[in-house]
């Protein structure tokens, strides 16, 4: 069923914050959003998206929400990943734009502002992460994953896994979903025949709590979701209304 329009509709940017488990990173996150609404380019609020997390996230983001006004929340009734996260909350989102950082704060909130300078030219802008902080064998895994995922999509994107987009809302509605649809939001806005730039921004060690991923789904998902988009690709449909009474 088609969601309902609501609060996100009085604001023209939306950041989406999938959560899995995030406890002790919940409170600092709050404070970094805090800090960096009243800069952003565009009146903006938060959608935070509870992915069925089992620790105290749930009532940390109630807590947080409750004393924000620009600040959201919708709880999955259990955990699906990042892709099910992030098209929840794309599906309840009516800005005109929306974006998503991950809630491991790697990312600056801040940096966003890099983006939406220039998300009127462009269907999409994507972060790439400069002087990456992780571990070796965590960046050797991502440059694998990557390289052979360009070689699959031809998209083009040096960093698809960067947590730092932002998206014209109607071309994110169109995008089909399916698991690991995250790894391929630019290749799937190019689908669409968007344009896309990419832009340098910071990136931090976590600060608390782990990473939800390893070698096995870093590399064994990304290699078998590259052939079910070459499939989709070839039989994906591209329409654009030009005329209608419906109104």
């Amino acid at each position: 069923m088609e969601a309902k329009e609501n609060g996100t509709s009085s604001y023209k940017f939306t950041i989406i914050v999938p959560v899995y488990n995030e406890e002790d990173n919940i409170f600092t996150l709050e404070e970094k959003l805090q800090q960096f609404l009243p800069k952003s380019i565009f009146s903006t609020c938060v959608l935070f998206v509870n992915d069925g997390s089992k620790d105290e996230s749930l009532p940390r983001l109630r807590q947080i929400c409750a004393r924000n006004s620009q600040f959201f929340y919708i709880n999955l009734e259990k955990n699906g990943g990042l892709s099910a996260a992030l098209k929840s909350g794309i599906d309840a989102c009516f800005s005109k734009y929306v974006g998503y950082m991950d809630a491991d704060l790697q990312t600056d909130p801040e940096d966003f502002n890099l983006l939406l300078q220039d998300v009127g030219d462009y269907e999409m802008v994507t972060g790439i992460r400069a002087n990456r902080k992780d571990s070796f064998f965590k960046n050797l895994q991502s440059k694998i994953a990557n390289g052979y995922r360009r070689m699959m999509t031809h998209d083009g994107i040096s960093d698809t896994g960067c947590p730092l987009k932002v998206m014209h809302t109607d071309f994110a509605k169109r995008v089909p979903f399916f698991n690991g649809m995250h790894r391929f939001l630019p290749a799937l806005i190019l689908l669409q025949n968007g344009k896309i730039k990419q832009t340098p921004v910071r990136h931090y060690p976590r600060m608390a709590g782990t990473s939800k991923y390893n070698l096995w789904n870093r590399l064994s998902g990304p290699f078998i979701d590259c052939f079910a988009y070459r499939w989709m690709k070839k039989r994906y449909i591209n329409y654009h209304v030009n005329e209608h009474n419906l109104d």
